[in-house]
């Protein structure tokens, strides 16, 4: 590493050190400018805080807000008024959420200076990985970037995914030329609007460079996985190219045709070993078969990203997957300090420099009637919201507790004032002064019938379990999304799967796969299922090989970005059942019943006298 290179890496790690020493003087300090740049904005006048600054009249005048309270005065700022409504410096554009989560896109306003905040957080993504793996400057990274094309609201203001947004900014451009982020993607093909031409051009320039590639990624594991089984099926396109040094005629976008073309000359050794490799039988491994140089796998694998790691595995051999960041549309958030932590210990620092982070109390996730009552009341109701935040029950950064989940509410620079990002984050340690946080679920994505809610987690937890017996039977889940279908009564969860198999499964598989995903669930599920009867039997529909491609083709052909695109675990849209029904090969139903027990009622009212009778278990 160059003196340059050098000094770089340790003004980024005292950077780090800075501001986790200090977290809670930092946040102050992030607060008050916010409010004294914001002060006099419609939104903050309206609700008492014009001139104020101190935390004290924050938390007690400004309301816990979501994306539905807000949406009168983003429509405003869409539709081309320039008051300061939310902000006081001028929205530059607005950022569209991924929108496969809660089913609807959102708008997030934004402004210029945002992007250097980003820059930042980028900046010290490889100081901190180079701890870790030395030497990946004298390499190139090999990453699967997208955009989406703009579009404009009515006011004359862009829309546009995030990280479309920073690809089409200087900063991403002129960082290509950092030593950390040389890639193999020529900026011209990650600039190209049309995905499939995108994907061919970037993975193709992989191959011609796969000596010199020390990374690769994308940004969920769903969408590199999506670019193995591109590669899966157009390996004999890009032999084809690389052997006679000419780029297929499918390329007919000028820049990124141009750019791959300087880098193509015929090399029909290279094809040939590409070729000996893609043409056997198993394609386990085959990432380091092809890259041998790799040393990770840069992706997010948290979340409902998790179900992607045996896959992960098993096309990269067991190469390490590094989760390096964690951001979403409406702010960036922090970095992960130790990134060769296995999936499941994955943890995230939060940077007390980009927002100002409040957390709201998750109890009981299953059990919590009056704590949802509470935030029901919260979202509805300003005055609710306010009653919550005398109540002090948001904590600040630095006051949260190990072991304990919070809901992140943010502050931003850009206008959005203890706005509810719907991440559920549990606290797993502190680094320094600043905690840190494990990704648990998107607290919106859930399944519910009757009295049931059952969250992401609760059914990736399932859907695991369940799998299991697969594995055990030469099979593997691939891909899966669930639906609750209401149309009968009882209604019933319908999950869509997609499998990868060696041979035809046995009905009874597939249908006790059904059974222990409902044994699984929690007990109000069951109570549901067996006592009351107002659930019917869980459905697992298996779908046609390319069903969830297919998926991904539709929301991308409705606007979402392929770098934000995440198979929705819970679809409501009308036209996106119609397709997975579409394409179903087979419906199983659970054989039974789940197991579920209660404590009788008499017992309950002897044990509360003092009685020392043993409980009385009643099962059905």
């Amino acid at each position: 590493m160059n003196d340059t290179l050098k000094d770089r890496e340790k003004q980024a790690l005292q950077f780090i050190e800075d501001v986790t020493m200090h977290a809670a003087q930092v946040q102050q300090s992030v607060l008050s400018s916010i409010l004294a740049r914001n002060g006099r904005t419609e939104y903050l006048t309206r609700l008492g805080l014009a001139g104020r600054c101190d935390r004290e009249s924050f938390k007690r005048f400004i309301p816990i807000v979501t994306y539905e309270d807000l949406e009168p005065e983003i429509h405003r700022i869409a539709n081309g008024d320039t008051s300061p409504i939310l902000s006081a410096l001028p929205i530059s554009e607005l950022l569209t959420s991924s929108g496969t989560s809660a089913g609807q896109r959102k708008l997030m306003p934004t402004i210029a200076e945002e992007l250097e905040r980003k820059c930042l957080l980028y900046s010290l993504l490889m100081p901190v990985m180079n701890q870790y793996i030395p030497d990946l400057e004298k390499g190139k990274g090999m990453y699967l970037y997208f955009i989406k094309n703009d579009s404009k609201t009515p006011g004359g203001l862009f829309t546009r995914p995030v990280l479309t947004s920073y690809y089409k900014s200087r900063y991403f451009k002129d960082g290509s030329h950092d030593p950390w982020s040389v890639s193999t993607s020529p900026i011209d093909t990650i600039l190209c609007a049309d995905s499939y031409q995108s994907m061919y051009c970037q993975l193709l320039c992989g191959l011609l460079q796969k000596s010199e590639v020390l990374r690769m990624g994308a940004v969920f594991a769903s969408g590199f996985l999506r670019a193995i089984r591109f590669l899966e099926h157009h390996w004999r396109e890009f032999c084809q190219d690389i052997r006679l040094g000419q780029l297929n005629e499918c390329i007919t976008d000028f820049a990124a045709r141009k750019s791959v073309t300087q880098l193509l000359q015929p090399s029909p050794q290279v094809a040939d070993m590409i070729e000996e490799e893609c043409s056997k039988a198993s394609w386990q491994g085959i990432i380091p078969r092809l890259w041998p140089n790799t040393k990770y796998i840069d992706v997010i694998v948290t979340g409902s990203m998790a179900q992607y790691i045996p896959t992960l595995d098993f096309y990269s051999g067991g190469l390490p997957l590094v989760c390096t960041m964690y951001a979403s549309s409406e702010c960036y958030f922090g970095l992960n300090l130790k990134p060769l932590s296995p999936p499941s210990e994955v943890s995230y620092t939060l940077l007390p420099n980009m927002a100002y982070f409040e957390f709201l109390p998750v109890h009981d996730r299953h059990d919590s009637s009056d704590h949802n009552s509470n935030l029901k009341a919260c979202d509805n109701q300003s005055q609710g919201c306010a009653a919550l935040a005398k109540q002090k029950m948001l904590v600040d950064l630095v006051d949260v507790e190990v072991g304990k989940e919070y809901e992140l509410v943010i502050t931003t620079y850009a206008g959005l004032y203890r706005y509810r990002v719907g991440d559920i984050l549990r606290v797993t340690g502190f680094y320094n002064s600043a905690p840190q946080f494990a990704f648990v679920c998107r607290k919106n994505v859930v399944l519910s019938i009757d009295a049931d809610k059952t969250g992401e987690q609760d059914l990736q937890k399932a859907i695991n379990n369940a799998t299991n017996l697969l594995t055990s039977q030469n099979a593997r889940l691939k891909e899966y999304t669930s639906y609750a279908d209401t149309l009968d009564i009882p209604g019933h969860y319908v999950l869509y799967w997609e499998l990868d198999t060696f041979q035809p499964l046995e009905d009874w598989i597939i249908e006790e796969c059904c059974l222990i995903i409902e044994e699984t669930l929690d007990s109000v599920y069951r109570q549901c299922r067996v006592a009351d009867r107002s659930i019917g039997p869980l459905e697992i529909r298996v779908v046609k090989p390319g069903t969830f491609d297919q998926l991904m083709d539709y929301a991308l052909s409705t606007g979402a970005s392929i770098n934000q695109y995440k198979t929705p675990r819970c679809v409501k849209s009308a036209p996106i059942i119609e397709l997975l029904n579409a394409r179903v090969l087979q419906s199983y139903f659970s054989p039974r019943c789940p197991h579920w027990s209660v404590v009788r009622p008499e017992w309950a009212m002897a044990h509360s006298n003092g009685n020392n009778h043993r409980p009385l278990l009643v099962t059905q």
